[in-house]
């Protein structure tokens, strides 16, 4: 079989499949956390419990007026039951009147 020549081109694939979802515009930041509500979600790996504790004392050093919605009152936002956490959450901050959130995961 004859190899044929390139002339430095070569064709290539893309190893991604196409975008499945559109962007989207980021949700408008508060101005201020004082007077807010901000909830914590995590997915129960490496060390949140820890790091939200330090979030939180970091955060009212600055906001003195912040108020938290710990992460255990929305359990963790991964394994069996993820789909139906997470499905849950924009129910339950609206019931909670929560204006921010703080996601954490482990790697």
């Amino acid at each position: 079989m004859a190899q044929q020549e390139s002339d430095g081109y070569y064709e290539v694939l893309w190893p991604r499949s196409p975008r499945q979802q559109k962007v989207r515009a980021l949700a408008t930041r508060p101005d201020t956390l004082n007077g807010k509500t901000v909830a914590q979600v995590w997915d129960y790996l490496f060390k949140g419990d820890e790091i939200f504790e330090f979030l939180e004392e970091g955060l009212k050093k600055r906001f003195p007026d912040v108020k938290f919605v710990s992460w255990r009152e929305f359990g963790s936002s991964a394994g069996k039951d993820e789909r139906k956490i997470v499905a849950s959450l924009p129910q339950r901050f609206k019931e909670l009147g929560v204006d921010a959130v703080i996601s954490g995961m482990g790697c």
